[in-house]
């Protein structure tokens, strides 16, 4: 485990004892992992490089079908109620009440910026989730951040003449590197990058995916003139950044919520350039959404860059500008 990161350290103090002898056996090198998904009474799971596999006991890893592994259930590494209970205690540091609100929206952000989705029974008030209890599955998402992945790109997304960068939209289908590479943008944004001084970028980070906040300190490297907004609806924190830090730039995952198009409406006016995600194919495939023909007819992003995971998360298929033309195919 020469090669594990301190992050990565920090997330295997919470697991109990059992399972984190199996995953020291079981992990030879941590950049390559993506997930770790945890089932009451059901196998450990290990997503890398995009494979999924099943945990035995001895730390061996099995791409196996679910009938043979049930054959082989006495060499499977079964995930007990009461390690799923404990893991999640870990993870909150003994604190459950602290974590109530990021229980609620059904996700945990960890030391070293790790992110546990959570699932299991949702307590119900007024037609509103206040909680989840029992939690019985743990999907743990592992950061990596990849400094220096957008740099090839950069030049793409700004404008030169004027010395400002362009709205640009980075769009994919999930699991494709979206969050990697805006992380990796907004870095090189506020740190400047040799032929564009560093701009001030204000984040709204809904879910704790760009800076991976941990008790409000991002845990990601997101650059020296970054302001993150954790946990606050896109919507509301990109106004409320505006108003309060004065952004040159705003960045924000996954838009396409309800609100999403007056906010960015508004901070386009408001003469901020705009970083941000969307799920979705190809031009024409959100072209199909009503937000984004709105967002295409007032020409609100200037750079549209799309992904695959064709030769691995973060591949670059080309950017294209808002009228559809290439400008850049690798």
């Amino acid at each position: 485990m020469a090669d594990m990161r301190t992050g990565q350290a920090e997330l295997l103090q919470i697991f109990p004892p059992q399972l984190r002898e199996i995953l020291l056996k079981a992990v030879s090198d941590w950049e390559e992992v993506q997930e770790l998904r945890l089932r009451s009474g059901k196998p450990l799971f290990i997503t890398v490089k995009g494979q999924e596999y099943a945990v035995g006991k001895g730390g061996n890893l099995s791409a196996s079908s679910d009938a043979e592994w049930t054959k082989r259930d006495g060499q499977t590494c079964i995930v007990s109620q009461r390690e799923i209970e404990q893991t999640v205690e870990c993870a909150v540091r003994h604190s459950l009440y602290a974590f109530e609100e990021q229980i609620r929206q059904g996700f945990l952000t960890v030391a070293g910026g790790h992110r546990i989705g959570v699932i299991g029974r949702a307590v119900s008030e007024h037609r509103e989730i206040r909680t989840i209890k029992p939690i019985t599955g743990l999907n743990i998402r592992i950061a990596h951040e990849k400094k220096g992945c957008a740099d090839r790109i950069m030049r793409f997304l700004a404008d030169a003449g004027q010395k400002e960068w362009l709205s640009t939209l980075l769009v994919s289908p999930p699991c494709c590197g979206k969050t990697t590479l805006l992380r990796d943008i907004v870095r090189n944004i506020s740190n400047g990058c040799g032929y564009m001084e560093g701009r001030t970028v204000g984040i709204v980070d809904e879910r704790s995916e760009i800076a991976a906040c941990f008790q409000g300190i991002p845990q990601n490297d997101v650059g020296i003139r970054s302001d993150v907004l954790d946990g606050c609806p896109k919507a509301e924190g990109m106004m409320m950044l505006i108003r309060a830090m004065s952004p040159r730039v705003v960045a924000a995952d996954e838009i396409g919520g309800k609100g999403d198009l007056e906010a960015l409406q508004y901070a386009s006016g408001c003469g901020c350039s705009l970083i941000a995600t969307a799920h979705g194919a190809s031009m024409e495939d959100l072209a199909s959404k009503p937000m984004f023909r709105e967002l295409f007819r007032e020409r609100i992003f200037c750079r549209f860059v799309f992904l695959s995971g064709r030769k691995g998360p973060g591949t670059v298929e080309r950017i294209s500008d808002h009228k559809g033309c290439e400008i850049y195919v690798p």
